[in-house]
């Protein structure tokens, strides 16, 4: 009998040993590949890189310190990419006041009101430092969007980061005092608590400008 039962019981023993052994091993990959690969797809991605080879429609323009790079009212047909500088969004409001809406630096877009159909442009851009900028035609841009799914995936999330950052600034304009908005500005100027070092140094800005960007929004203006 115990010959007879040998033959059965090793295949019993194999069959529940292979499943086993099968799911202990692959289980444990999966959960490794999907979000680290993912992860690494996008540290990896460089959107400097891919902007220098979608072909025609870009080019690209060095601005000295305090050049316009375009101005409210003009045509909005391009989005516009910083490669290296720092540059700055003012509006001109209908009195002739103007107040500082945003400081630009390495890897910010700026212009891209232009995708969502705007024909002009709501506000002026100006160059803080020398600026080396890539100027992106809106069709181009629109291509290159539909085209390569991490650059889409990597300016969405671009956006959706700014507009949180809108909104931020929105509740301390309303609820900060002058004082806390001003220190606020020059935390976000260093980068402080964003990826990589905070910068050691801040650009040069006048303390006008500061008072404008750390302002109450009486005339509805926002800052950075």
């Amino acid at each position: 009998m115990s010959p007879d039962c040998q033959p059965n019981s090793s295949p019993q023993r194999s069959k529940i040993a292979r499943p086993t052994t099968i799911d202990l091993t692959l289980q444990p990959k999966r959960n490794a590949i999907g979000p680290s690969v993912a992860a690494k797809k996008r540290r990896a991605f460089d959107p400097h890189a891919f902007l220098a080879t979608i072909g025609e429609g870009r080019k690209s323009v060095l601005f000295q310190r305090k050049q316009r790079i375009f101005a409210q009212g003009d045509p909005n047909d391009a989005v516009f990419y910083i490669q290296t500088g720092k540059a700055k969004l003012t509006v001109v409001s209908k009195t002739g006041k103007e107040a500082t809406i945003g400081i630009l630096t390495d890897g910010d877009f700026f212009g891209e009101a232009s995708l969502a159909g705007q024909t002009l442009r709501m506000c002026s851009a100006t160059a803080m430092t020398d600026c080396a900028v890539l100027r992106i035609d809106k069709k181009t841009m629109m291509e290159a969007l539909h085209r390569e799914h991490e650059f889409s995936d990597m300016f969405v999330a671009y956006l959706l980061a700014r507009n949180i950052r809108y909104e931020e600034d929105l509740v301390d304009q309303l609820f900060n005092s002058s004082e806390k908005r001003l220190a606020r500005i020059l935390l976000l100027l260093a980068h402080f608590g964003k990826e990589g070092k905070p910068e050691t140094v801040v650009p040069k800005i006048s303390q006008e400008m500061l008072a404008e960007m750390s302002a109450p929004p009486a005339h509805g203006s926002a800052s950075l």
